[in-house]
């Protein structure tokens, strides 16, 4: 053997011992030196995880009564992947747990199809988490019926019956409160893609109002047994096994008592509207402590029960609740619903024309009509009002007076030539109350209202320019009026510019200015406390299940109105003129309690879905006592007619049932709270032995 044979002899010699040696490493990382890793992985495919569901936090009043609580409940669940493996993918099976639960197969077909499953537009009631877990139909099984299932499961396979704790809203005072407390839903993939959560399948969490703003208190700890079985699913081991953990209990501001009474104010003030011939399809009332922002009632129409969703919804009811002809019951009014404020924005009027400095205690002209280039602007009122104070002004709710100031200011501001800095006294004054701000509420998904200042002019004209222009080549032929092209040709060419006419319509809270109720209550609540803007506040404290206080929440405060001692005192004496003398005399007049308020009747574009003109949204927004305000409260009813004759009857219902008010005369111990405030204290609760103490 040659050298040059014996050198590649002995470098296959040295690739051989290498590979042996990285082999041999390798083997020893894999076996010893890393066996405790892949000794949990190979656990991990063979573990599987057994959940005992945790009770939830309880959401208690402010005396402690339950607004939200668990109860023992009966689940009766579908697993989609058994049944998807049969022939006719479970039909027979959902057919026959229809007839036994007396819920109608198409609900049930519907409630156990994944979303993705259905085509858009079909998807009402359908199931937003995996075919891998246990799909709920119903959690209001009887014994009976959960022993039929669980004793013939060759009849009823993929289908299982199990106690849980389920989510009860159970009305104590008469309250409703679904938009307020919100609801209780399975885990979704998103859920569980959103590693934040910590959430299991079988977990239920918050899906809107407080449920949902404090779920990572009211949740809890699941209970967890994992264990680890075979090929067979024989358990062979169990590696962890801990207890549920109950919940925090969510103590907040509203008064039980006051809520209800809140809700059927709102009632029967839209009843009362319909009655009066108005469409009144919807509406919203709030209860605010003016010195903290505490929120003590807040009610929206059309509402729903909240139980519903741990009954199982039927397809009927999910499509109801977001529903335009049954008034779209989902939606809370007093938080997302966004309305012209109408004559209630007077207030802030007055605030601007103190800022430019108009005599608030001079007397002004109130003609029936001013005329502001080729168009005629008119109070709602027919006669002739004659010259008087602005306080009386506003008592009657003059717009003629606030038309002339609105176009005077904008004169003065360039007209349709605006100077380079322009005052904009009315926008700034909108904008220091916080129109079109949202308020901050501890409630999900608030809406912000709209500031229809030069910066939104300018947005909306980049955004929707093209819309305009094109109008003629894309609108239907009956929408091609005369008027309706010149309006799209200005907003083509120069839909920008603030006009005489945003300006003058803004000065009454027309045109296109939009607030929440609870924007207005802020405003209101602002001005019965001498100008500081509370942060609304539901929630009061987080209390363990010991009664141990976890979180306290104070008052926050969110800015200062733009306005003067001498115009806040003047607002006072305006806001009490209107329940004396003026728009709301004839429903406060004999009242036992001092009240100051403020009518609203506000002017609606557009038709509604039967084709008929809208009707005026009614506004009623006050603060009591008007000697020393402790209360702000405000109503709203959509197409509910004038102000005075709906809301102010309404709001006047809430303020009898705040003060104890019986036949003419005020009685503390019949009021809400017979102190003469809010209770200050927490309530101490004990959930563990059952005890709750009113503070």
């Amino acid at each position: 053997m040659n050298n040059r044979s014996r050198l590649n002899l002995f470098v296959v010699q040295v690739l051989v011992a290498s590979l042996m040696a990285a082999m041999l490493g390798r083997l020893f990382y894999l076996q010893v030196a890393s066996s405790s890793k892949y000794q949990n992985a190979a656990l991990s495919i063979q573990s599987r995880d057994v959940i005992t569901p945790e009770v939830r936090g309880a959401i208690v009043d402010d005396t402690g009564l339950p607004l939200a609580i668990d109860r023992p409940g009966m689940v009766i669940s579908v697993d989609r992947s058994l049944l998807d493996k049969m022939p006719d993918k479970g039909a027979a099976v959902l057919q026959r747990v229809g007839s036994l639960m007396k819920i109608a197969y198409g609900d049930l077909w519907i409630s156990t199809r994944l979303c993705g499953e259905l085509p858009i537009g079909q998807r009402t009631g359908c199931w937003n988490g995996t075919r891998f877990q246990p799909i709920p139909v119903t959690k209001e099984a009887t014994e009976a019926q959960a022993l039929k299932i669980l004793e013939n499961s060759d009849v009823y396979p993929g289908i299982n019956a199990a106690p849980v704790p389920v989510r009860s809203y159970p009305s104590l005072a008469g309250e409703n409160a679904a938009h307020l407390l919100g609801y209780v839903g399975s885990i979704t993939a998103a859920d569980l893609a959103d590693t934040s959560k910590h959430v299991y399948l079988s977990e239920a969490i918050g899906k809107t109002g407080l449920e949902y703003e404090y779920d990572k208190y009211l949740k809890g700890i699941p209970g967890i047994k994992k264990v680890i079985v075979d090929r067979t699913e024989n358990i062979t081991h169990i590696s962890q096994n801990s207890v549920p953990v109950p919940g925090n209990n969510l103590v907040t501001n509203i008064n039980a008592k006051l809520q209800a009474a809140t809700e059927k104010a709102l009632a029967s003030s839209v009843l009362n509207a319909r009655s009066q011939g108005n469409k009144a399809d919807s509406g919203a009332a709030i209860v605010m402590d003016v010195k903290t922002g505490h929120i003590l009632a807040l009610a929206s129409y059309p509402t729903y029960d909240p139980n519903m969703w741990q009954k199982g919804l039927t397809v009927a009811q999910a499509r109801a609740l977001f529903s335009e002809v049954d008034g779209v019951p989902a939606l809370s009014r007093a938080t997302d619903g966004e309305y012209a404020p109408a004559s209630a924005f007077k207030v802030v009027s007055v605030a601007a024309a103190a800022q430019a400095g108009y005599n608030l205690n001079g007397n002004y002209k109130c003609p029936y009509t001013l005329k502001i280039g080729n168009q005629d602007f008119h109070n709602d009122d027919t006669k002739v009002q004659g010259t008087f104070s602005l306080k009386n002004a506003i008592a009657v709710s003059c717009d003629t007076i606030w038309y002339q100031i609105g176009y005077d200011q904008w004169v003065k501001d360039g007209g349709l030539r605006p100077v380079s800095s322009p005052k904009d006294y009315f926008f700034d004054a909108a904008a220091g109350f916080h129109m079109g701000q949202a308020t901050g509420i501890d409630l999900p998904s608030e809406a912000s209202g709209r500031l229809p200042d030069r910066a939104w002019k300018q947005a909306y004209y980049d955004s929707n320019k093209n819309f305009y222009c094109n109008y003629q080549s894309r609108a239907r032929k009956a929408d091609l009026t005369p008027f309706l092209i010149a309006v799209a040709k200005q907003n083509c060419t120069d839909g920008y510019i603030v006009r005489a006419g945003d300006a003058v319509n803004f000065a009454i809270g027309q045109g296109d200015g939009l607030v929440t109720p609870l924007q207005m209550t802020q405003m209101y609540a602002a001005i019965a406390n001498g100008g500081t803007l509370y942060k609304p506040e539901v929630a009061r404290a987080i209390v363990k299940p010991d009664g141990t206080i976890v979180k306290e929440f104070k008052p926050s405060i969110s800015g200062t109105i733009p306005a003067a001692p001498s115009t806040i005192s003047f607002l006072h004496d305006a806001l009490r003129q209107v329940t004396l003398t003026g728009t709301a005399a004839s429903v406060f007049g004999n009242f036992p309690v001092a009240v100051s308020g403020k009518t609203g009747t506000g002017q609606v574009q557009g038709r509604n879905t039967n084709g008929s003109a809208k009707d005026p949204t009614s506004w009623f927004a006050s603060f009591a006592p008007s000697s020393a305000p402790q209360y702000a409260v405000v109503m709203m009813v959509s197409q509910g007619g004038y102000g005075a004759s709906t809301s102010a009857v309404g709001v006047k219902a809430i303020y009898s049932a705040l003060f104890g008010v019986a036949g003419g005369s005020a009685n503390p111990k019949d009021a809400v709270f017979p102190d003469g405030a809010p209770p200050t204290n927490i309530p101490k609760i004990n959930l563990k032995n059952g005890t709750v103490t009113k503070p």
